[in-house]
C-alpha cells in the first residue's frame, strides 16, 4: 500500500486508514514513538501500565488488597517465622 505525505498547516501528515491501524491495535488519540533508522520512519506504540483504576476494573472493581491471603498448609518442611520462611 502506498500513501501520499501532505501538506498540513505549517507540518506534513499522512492518512493511515481505519484497517491497517485496527490491524495494529491503534486508536484515534493514542501517543506513537516515532523513529527514524537508516531514513525509515517506524511508529510504535509503547508499551503502557495499566494505573490501579484500570487494574480495579478487569476485576470489576474489587481488588481484595486487605487481609491475608491463605495459601494452604505447609508444603515438605517450610516453617514460617516473623522474618522469612525456611525450609528445614
Amino acid at each position: 500500500m502506498q500513501i501520499q505525505v501532505k501538506a498540513w498547516g505549517n507540518s506534513q501528515g499522512i492518512r493511515i486508514s481505519k484497517e491497517i491501524l485496527q490491524e495494529a491495535n491503534i486508536a484515534v488519540d493514542d501517543v506513537l514513538d516515532v523513529k527514524v533508522v537508516n531514513g525509515m520512519i517506524t511508529l510504535v506504540k509503547p508499551f503502557g501500565h495499566k494505573t490501579l483504576e484500570e487494574r480495579a476494573a478487569d476485576f470489576n472493581g474489587k481488588l481484595n488488597l486487605d487481609g491475608e491471603y491463605d495459601w494452604g498448609e505447609p508444603v515438605v518442611k517450610e516453617v514460617w517465622n516473623e522474618r522469612n520462611i525456611t525450609s528445614r
